[in-house]
């Protein structure tokens, strides 16, 4: 059986079945598509799910925000490894938990290190996202702090889980690391990658701000409740933010990620555009946590269940992605690059075969009972075509 007729059948019967609403799926080699399919509604009852269709990429906007950080490195803007509040002074201001008095009020302690550029792109800054840290919840309850989908400035302030350094612990980290892109190149966040990755690779339709022709073709997220069954859920990043959301602030196609995908596997480039150098990818592709490694993220709020990729695989972190450090059941082999979004958007590169691909739902919560089994699925597929 051929991709296309595997991956159509897998993904079709999946929305036929109502295991999701719609879904867009699309892999490549470093030439071009191998496939590309959509399958489902954009809303559960509304409009069909298009190739073109517009989706929330919720964290796969971390990697973007990354490749934008190391682009600045490269041109020695930002250095890895000096203290980032050289560049952003309040990030000085975030101390440790140690954790609560009697009164909920939230105990902090200076950090043993500053954080670097290299701990934000780790995520071994210690910051935290209250989604999978249940202290988190608590210190935004005492000192009202919102959360970071608010974009305000004020969510950044929430206080380290662990000194710089000590362990992976998935968090504003990124949204930090948007911040020094701003800060040294003297543009918006948007504006930055518009000019330095979205025009070279052809992305145009991925932003933080929905175009008129952008929203035309906007799905809407959902939510499993209880009983499995799935209903619309409104939710949209703020359109006004006080801060663009380098973690998890843009919305785009699967397609325009695609391009994102093929750069990365020819090494920096796409057709005629360099977008980083060869030697820089080689560095995206490495682990650059140390003994650190990837762990579980447990709940602790509703919108999320508990996550983690390929469980008992051990993973590290490079400059910008998930490294798989062993080969994975889908076919994927070490090397391997990925990370996903918390409407259960999922993307995978692999260097080593030079092939990759990205998938989209809109569904929450995170890590879907239905939905990662389907990228697992879909992932396997376009690796038993290569047979």
């Amino acid at each position: 059986m051929s991709l296309y007729d595997r991956a159509n059948r897998i993904l079709s019967e999946a929305c036929a079945a109502g295991f999701v609403p719609g879904v867009v799926a699309m892999a490549t080699d470093r030439n071009g598509t191998l496939y590309e399919g959509a399958f489902g509604e954009r809303t559960l009852g509304g409009e069909a799910m298009t190739l073109d269709t517009v989706g929330w990429i919720a964290s796969m906007t971390k990697a973007l925000t990354s490749v934008a950080a190391v682009q600045l490195v490269e041109r020695g803007k930002l250095d890895l490894d000096a203290p980032a509040a050289k560049i952003v002074p309040e990030i000085a201001e975030l101390k440790v938990l140690t954790g609560f008095d009697a009164t909920g009020a939230p105990q902090l302690r200076p950090v043993k290190r500053p954080i670097t550029l290299r701990h934000l792109l780790t995520h071994t800054s210690g910051c935290s996202y209250e989604i999978w840290n249940p202290d988190m919840g608590k210190v935004q309850a005492a000192l009202e702090i919102p959360s970071v989908t608010s974009c305000l400035n004020k969510a950044l302030t929430l206080p380290l889980v662990a000194d710089p350094g000590e362990r992976w612990e998935y968090g504003v980290s990124i949204d930090w690391a948007g911040k020094m892109v701003e800060a040294v190149s003297g543009l918006k966040l948007g504006q930055f990658l518009k000019a330095n990755l979205f025009d070279p690779l052809g992305m145009t339709s991925t932003a933080f701000a929905i175009t008129p022709d952008m929203r035309c073709r906007l799905a809407s997220t959902h939510l499993r409740g209880p009983d499995d069954k799935l209903s619309v859920f409104p939710f949209e990043i703020p359109q006004a933010p006080e801060f663009e959301m380098g973690g998890g602030g843009l919305y785009g196609t699967v397609g325009d990620y695609l391009n994102f995908i093929r750069m990365i596997l020819n090494g920096g480039q796409l057709g005629p555009e360099r977008v980083l150098k060869p030697e820089t990818v080689e560095l995206l592709r490495l682990n650059h946590m140390g003994t650190n490694r990837v762990s579980l993220l447990k709940a602790a709020i509703p919108l999320t269940n508990d996550a983690e990729f390929f469980p008992g695989i051990e993973k590290s972190w490079s400059l910008a992605f998930q490294v798989n450090d062993e080969p994975v059941f889908t076919g994927r082999p070490a090397g391997g690059l990925m990370w996903a979004g918390l409407a259960n958007s999922f993307y995978w590169i692999d260097p080593k075969t030079g092939i990759g691909g990205a998938y989209m739902t809109q569904i929450f919560p995170f890590a879907d009972k239905e939905s990662v089994p389907l990228y697992y699925a879909f992932e396997a597929a376009v690796y038993d075509s290569l047979k």
